[in-house]
């Protein structure tokens, strides 16, 4: 039996308007539709993996409200192992305001509440969550400190590490190195290397000891970059109608490939699969495919 997957990180509640476009600066516009709905990095790549068919660990915080009870209920009947969510007293959970423009692009604005409150101490006490793991997939929702412990963890038992570095801002060098797997996208990898083009930020990089490079372009595809390889990954052709969660989609599927012994090519191919089917639906978590949903697309898709 394949080990299960540690996801460390965010659970929020995404409230999602849709409207014609985004509004400017102090403009009032009309939406078209609103709705709820569980997100959060941590928990979005939480619930892609279990949905790909993989056994999967969260640890992570929620407030002591109505979201927050929710939250763990519905990670639970997704399959998630939720002992080690646990409830912060006196905080609210985190949420996200989600705007949807018609042709699919979002904005978002993220209160981590909770998730904030993640502690170094949390996943010290969660160690034998770290011991099962087959790997440790970790995002920035979470305080950068108890990210780097996440790392540190993993690195002490073996284990490899994803990062996907979202939301952007600066890294320190010890948790870079720590990484096997950095997962970010454009805009991501040219904040956290410093760069102001695509090349040199790759170099910045991987100069400073980050193993694997895997860039996701959107509806160009992946790159994939390391020392000795520098590999484009097309995307599939889609029509998108909602990219939120399309990079938790990515995350977790190839988190799922890795774990059955995929090479880092396939496993980039797999997720960009799941990536895609995720943009076609609306919402976060609901637009997350399952592992046949996966395996129909790509049959469909590859010849």
């Amino acid at each position: 039996m394949t080990k299960p997957v540690l996801v460390v990180g965010s659970l929020n509640m995404d409230m999602v308007v849709r409207a014609p476009r985004h509004p400017q600066v102090g403009e009032t516009i009309f939406g078209t539709f609103f709705n709820t709905y569980p997100g959060g990095k941590g928990a979005n790549q939480a619930v892609a993996i279990a949905r790909l068919g993989v056994a999967v660990t969260m640890i992570g915080k929620v407030g002591s409200d109505a979201f927050g009870s929710e939250l763990v209920r519905i990670a639970s009947d997704e399959g998630i192992n939720t002992d080690w969510i646990s409830h912060e007293p006196n905080q609210t959970s985190g949420i996200a305001l989600i705007t949807v423009s018609e042709n699919g692009q979002n904005t978002i604005v993220v209160v981590p509440g909770a998730n904030a409150y993640l502690t170094a101490s949390d996943l010290d006490s969660a160690h034998s969550a770290f011991e099962e793991a087959a790997l440790v997939v970790l995002q920035l929702e979470s305080p950068l400190e108890t990210v780097l412990h996440a790392a540190e963890l993993a690195q002490r038992i073996k284990i490899p590490v994803l990062l996907n570095p979202a939301p952007a801002q600066t890294l320190p060098l010890e948790l870079l190195q720590q990484v096997d797997i950095l997962i970010p996208n454009q805009h991501e990898l040219l904040q956290i290397s410093g760069q102001s083009e695509m090349d040199s930020a790759i170099e910045t990089l991987l100069r400073l000891g980050v193993k694997q490079l895997l860039i996701t372009l959107g509806e160009e595809g992946v790159i994939l970059a390391s020392v000795n390889q520098r590999l484009l990954i097309p995307a599939f052709k889609v029509t998108a109608i909602d990219t939120v969660a399309a990079g938790d989609a990515f995350v977790g599927a190839l988190a799922v490939a890795l774990t059955r012994g995929l090479s880092l090519k396939k496993a980039a191919q797999f997720a960009n699969a799941a990536a895609a089917i995720s943009v076609t639906r609306p919402g976060a978590q609901p637009s997350l495919p399952t592992q046949i949903e996966v395996r129909k697309f790509l049959k469909e898709h590859l010849h």
